[in-house]
């Protein structure tokens, strides 16, 4: 099964055979769905005969290193590319969320693929399509437009990408051809057991200690439709927990009956804060994170914001007040 058979993937794949050497990177502070589209492709065109490397600017996640491979992924922002010549971007928004200069990118061929609306088409070979419902979806696609069988290894890591882009298979992206692609990937070898524990059911104290404290930032307004939470860098240090623990935080805002946007921030760097929105009930929280730089889903999208917290949330409250007056 092919999920968007009208989507063009051909000079992807020209290139992807002829290239010598192909480098598979995602975006900073990666997730599951770069991270698993990344070892899907690896594992299709390692098994193609095709030389291939990993480099992301920071390290794999937690959830993610049980991934067959992940152990592979080179980690920094100054890697000899020298006989690289093709780059494939995956599941970045922006050349920029790479976070490798531009340097890096000169003389290379540059594919983009991704799944974010708001992506610019910032490759010299792109296909963006905001209908999947992850980028690992995509790899789904694209390993069969490559010829290939869908091996355990890149089930298992397609699983892991659709599984948590997806809220476990919640958003709106989900339909039934979905569930028959997941039901593939189970039969090519993922294990929804194996993945479940990694990713929901082996987390480390300090990630429910810190959920402790961000819980009591937890505060509903607009008359009961918006929920916003935060973590500050001191929360962080007293609980001992890092920036990934804070991830999925913003679910459980989303839960809150009559809740139909979720703002949830943290500590990035000095005055930096990551913003996240999750949506629903039709607002378009993709549109919110556009205005303050960012972009994403209709359902899911972030942005960055300076200032003290105080100043973000007096930033980021003027943005989300303008979606209820429409």
């Amino acid at each position: 099964m092919i999920l968007f058979p009208k989507q063009q993937w051909q000079p992807i794949v020209d290139q992807l055979q002829r290239a010598k050497h192909v480098m598979l990177t995602t975006h900073c502070n990666s997730d599951a769905d770069g991270i698993g589209s990344e070892l899907a492709l690896f594992h299709t065109l390692q098994d193609m005969g095709i030389k291939v490397s990993m480099l992301n600017r920071d390290v794999v996640p937690r959830i993610c290193q049980y991934l067959p491979s992940s152990n592979r992924i080179q980690v920094g922002d100054k890697p000899d590319v020298s006989t690289v010549d093709t780059i494939v971007a995956l599941d970045a928004g922006a050349k920029s969320r790479l976070g490798f200069p531009d340097s890096l990118f000169e003389g290379k061929m540059l594919i983009n693929i991704d799944h974010h609306a708001s992506n610019p088409l910032y490759g010299d070979l792109n296909v963006v399509n905001a209908d999947y419902c992850a980028t690992g979806a995509m790899m789904f696609d694209l390993i069969q437009h490559l010829g290939q069988n869908l091996s355990e290894n890149s089930a298992t890591s397609i699983y892991a990408a659709i599984l948590t882009d997806t809220a476990s298979f919640q958003l709106d992206r989900v339909n039934a051809d979905v569930h028959r692609m997941t039901a593939e990937l189970i039969e090519a070898g993922a294990k929804p057991e194996e993945a479940a524990n990694a990713i929901y059911n082996s987390q480390p104290l300090a990630r429910l200690s810190l959920l402790t404290l961000a819980l009591q930032t937890l505060s509903i307004q607009h008359d009961g439709r918006s929920a916003w939470m935060h973590v500050t860098q001191e929360m962080q240090n007293t609980t001992g927990a890092n920036q990934e623990d804070s991830e999925g935080f913003i679910d459980v805002g989303r839960s809150v009956d009559g809740v139909e946007v979720v703002v949830f921030i943290r500590p990035e760097k000095g005055e930096r804060w990551k913003v996240s929105f999750r949506g629903k009930s039709g607002k378009d929280v993709g549109e919110v994170a556009a205005k303050l730089g960012g972009g994403g889903h209709k359902y899911a999208a972030g942005c960055a914001v300076s200032g003290s917290l105080e100043e973000v949330y007096i930033k980021v409250a003027e943005v989300v007040g303008d979606v209820f007056q429409t």
